[in-house]
């Protein structure tokens, strides 16, 4: 189910991993963005193996004291109106979790999301992604769902009506390219949702806790959501998923939703300690400062392969003119692990304590495979 690269890693340290062979590389790839700590970071240790020694499970029918710490750090870094929180394991749960409780608050069946847009795998947010190779093997899908094109400010306001539950979208689309959207885009969403009553999901799976410059990408634009979903960076590479809402959401039936692994206190330890030292260490600006030191190397290289080169913060799209497999894998050969967001973006989610001199590395190896 996976395209396999060529290489065992087998052990980490910030933002260098090791292969079996004890060859070192610069991970730009963070697990798929999940390792905001980076590799084996003391904060993310720690928090483990104290938590391993006490309880590694608890389910959400009894109270716990890591979940409610991890509660309360996430009613304190969120806006004030998201003030209830459920946890799961991953990103598409907390996607799932939105699409339900969205219908469930309005009564309406219809979910609005953006081409190009990615929300994850599982049946209803699978319903609101974009791409026919992700879809087609497993349709029908969950019916109710109408895609309209990103960063369109007036085909998205015309397709929200009294049947639309919500709108779903990414502050900056990851798998789609590594394409940010504009404020006009994201405001004129917010105004017409509230027009409409309907809900404004953001999806903050892959943007959330400080890779794009911000803690939340949607800062960047002067708007909030009535749902926000989070995963990848909230426990630094420990399984986590949130959804947060608040008000436009009301009271759920109890049991409606549940799950058996989510909020279990050895997540939720790692999540507290890890969203705590992302705040304190100011990890956010760091983010900013590095991701435009490498924006703007990269648009220095005035290479004839560079179509555009997009992205806030630690989140980068290197759009090239041709397929860009050959240089992921020339940049493999280089010490550099990057991903990609479709058949010709090279996308670099570096973990955000990665420092300037691994930033020199990796624009060094650019600029040769980039020639």
């Amino acid at each position: 189910m996976y395209h396999k690269r060529q290489v065992v890693l087998v052990r980490g340290e910030g933002a260098r991993v090791w292969d079996a062979d004890g060859r070192e590389y610069v991970d730009c790839t963070a697990g798929i963005g999940v390792a905001a700590l980076g590799h084996a970071h003391p904060v993310v240790v720690e928090a483990l193996t104290e938590q391993a020694a006490r309880l590694v499970t608890c389910h959400e029918g009894f109270y716990n004291d890591q979940r409610a710490a991890l509660l309360d750090r996430l009613d304190a870094v969120t806006p004030s109106a998201l003030d209830r929180f459920f946890l799961s394991s991953s990103g598409t749960e907390a996607n799932e979790a939105a699409i339900k409780f969205s219908r469930a608050a309005t009564g309406r069946p219809e979910i609005v999301s953006a081409m190009r847009g990615y929300h994850g795998k599982t049946f209803g947010a699978l319903s609101a992604t974009w791409g026919k190779s992700y879809r087609t093997p497993f349709e029908p899908l969950v019916p109710g769902f109408r895609m309209v094109p990103f960063n369109r400010p007036d085909a998205v306001v015309e397709a929200i009506s009294d049947t639309t539950a919500a709108v779903l979208v990414e502050v900056v689309q990851g798998e789609g390219g590594v394409r940010p959207a504009t404020t006009e885009y994201l405001q004129a969403l917010r105004t017409a949702c509230t027009n409409r009553g309907a809900l404004l999901i953001i999806d903050e799976v892959q943007t959330g806790f400080g890779r794009t410059g911000k803690l939340f990408a949607f800062e960047h634009h002067g708007v909030a959501p009535d749902i926000l979903t989070l995963a990848k960076s909230v426990a630094g590479g420990v399984p986590m998923g949130v959804t947060a809402f608040g008000d436009a959401v009301g009271q759920l039936p109890k049991l409606s939703h549940t799950t058996t692994f989510g909020g279990n206190p050895l997540a939720c330890a790692v999540a507290d300690r890890v969203i705590a030292h992302i705040v304190s260490a100011d990890l956010p600006a760091h983010a900013a400062a590095q991701g435009r030191r490498l924006i703007d190397a990269v648009e220095t290289l005035s290479s004839p392969r560079v179509r555009e080169v997009r992205g806030l913060g630690l989140m980068i799209g290197i759009e090239l003119k041709q397929p860009a497999g050959p240089a992921a894998r020339s940049l493999m050969d280089e010490g550099i692990l990057v991903l990609l967001a479709g058949s010709t973006v090279l996308r670099l989610l570096p973990p955000l304590v990665i420092q300037p001199e691994e930033i020199d590395r990796v624009i060094t190896a650019l600029g040769k495979v980039l020639a």
